[in-house]
C-alpha cells in the first residue's frame, strides 16, 4: 500500500513539475538598468500558440492609464495594461524552446523575433529579443 501511495505521490508531482516547463502563467519581468520588478506579463496559449500581455505595471512611478504611444502597428494609442507584447511563439518539437514569434517593447515601439525559453525547473524564463541575430535576453521570474 505505501508502495502505491508512493507512486501516486511521485507521479503527481512529476507532472506537476514537467507542468512548469512552459511559459505559461503569470511572469515579472525585470528592468534592465535597476533590477527591480518592471511588470506582470500573463502568458497564455491557444491552439499550440502563445502570447502574452501586460497584466499589471508594477514601478512606482508607473503611470496605470499610460498608453503605447511609441507603437506603430494596430496597438498604437492601446493602454499599456492589456497590451499584448507576445505575439505567435510555437514549441520546437522535442525541445522546451517556444520560437518563430514576436516581441514587442512598448517604451520604444520596435518589435524583436522572439524566443522563450523555461530555465530552473520553469521557475524562470528567458526571453531572447533579436534582429537579425543581434539581440538581448532577459530573465523573467514566474509570479508564484
Amino acid at each position: 500500500m505505501k508502495l502505491a501511495l508512493t507512486a501516486i505521490l511521485f507521479a503527481m508531482t512529476s507532472a506537476c513539475a514537467f507542468a512548469q516547463m512552459t511559459p505559461v502563467g503569470a511572469w515579472h519581468t525585470i528592468d534592465d538598468k535597476t533590477n527591480e520588478v518592471k511588470s506582470q506579463i500573463r502568458i497564455s496559449e491557444s491552439g499550440g500558440v502563445v502570447s502574452g500581455r501586460i497584466e499589471k505595471l508594477l514601478r512606482k512611478e508607473a503611470k496605470q492609464d499610460a498608453v503605447c504611444d511609441e507603437c506603430s502597428d494596430d496597438r498604437k494609442g492601446k493602454p499599456m495594461v492589456g497590451l499584448e507584447i507576445i505575439r505567435g511563439a510555437k514549441k520546437v518539437e522535442g525541445k522546451d524552446v517556444w520560437e518563430d514569434g514576436k516581441i514587442l517593447d512598448p517604451e520604444n515601439g520596435k518589435t524583436y523575433t522572439l524566443r522563450l525559453t523555461p530555465i530552473e525547473g520553469g521557475k524562470k524564463l528567458e526571453v531572447r529579443g533579436s534582429v537579425l541575430g543581434i539581440g538581448r535576453t532577459q530573465t523573467w521570474t514566474r509570479v508564484q
